[in-house]
């Protein structure tokens, strides 16, 4: 038997916060109970097709560089206009690794410092 993934879970200050920051990136909802305060909050797979986004409230702060990130692949824009949305919304850059060809990735940071990563979009990937 195998099991499958319910909830990608991450650890944070401020759920309402951070869970609000994803929900625009990534366009999922927030789940409709979630509320500034609680001590979780969830962002909701789209049509309920895969994991869910779990945010959990913790009393430590982030220490070190993430075990494990995600990899956005932007749907509708450039990977550059969609680092620039990101930083609009509070995102920071923490390592830029695009090349002069146009390959590569920037590796971003949300508002609690967790690193993620935006590669070029899949109309990108083919034009290359």
């Amino acid at each position: 038997m195998t099991s499958q993934i319910n909830h990608i879970t991450v650890d944070c200050a401020d759920t309402y916060k951070l869970a609000s920051f994803w929900s625009q990136v990534t366009g999922r909802p927030m789940h409709d109970d979630d509320n500034p305060g609680d001590p979780e909050a969830i962002l909701l797979a789209p049509d309920g097709i895969g994991p869910n986004i779990l945010f959990i409230a913790v009393p430590e702060g982030k220490a070190a560089k993430n075990r494990l990130h995600l990899d956005l692949m932007p749907v509708d824009r450039t990977r550059d206009e969609e680092v620039e949305r990101l930083l609009g919304i509070g995102a920071t850059v923490v390592g830029d690794h695009r090349t002069s060809d146009g390959k590569g990735w920037v590796t971003l940071a949300d508002p609690e410092g967790n690193e993620f990563c935006v590669e070029r979009s899949a109309a990108e990937r083919v034009s290359a």
